[in-house]
């Protein structure tokens, strides 16, 4: 009977040693997302004008993908040194509707 309570014991220390490793890896990934959000906020901050900005914030409330699409344009162009100064609204616009243009794709048959 012993032996039985001490693997059972056994077994549930083993459980939740691992739940706590599960906690803390969950722990991490969410601290290491908050932090690329925050770097991102910051390259949004220095690359757009107060406008692009607030207009941005609004694409990432109706569309997650565009929003993803136009940050990576951002950063890449921040990046290589193609930014300019701030991009202002109009600009903003020109790369959201580049991002959202639909790709026609048409299948020959021969």
């Amino acid at each position: 009977m012993e032996d039985e309570e001490g693997a059972r014991e056994a077994i549930r220390q083993k459980r939740l040693e691992e739940l706590e490793r599960q906690r803390q890896e969950r722990s991490r990934a969410f601290e290491q997302q908050r932090e690329n959000e925050l770097r991102v906020e910051g390259m949004l901050k220095q690359a757009l004008s107060p406008e692009a900005k607030s207009r941005l914030s609004n694409v990432r409330l109706a569309n997650s993908e565009l929003y993803s699409k136009a940050v990576q344009a951002i950063a890449y162009l921040a990046g290589t040194g193609k930014l300019s100064g701030r991009l202002g609204e109009e600009e903003l616009k020109s790369i959201l509707q580049r991002l959202s243009a639909k790709r026609e794709m048409t299948i020959k048959r021969k």
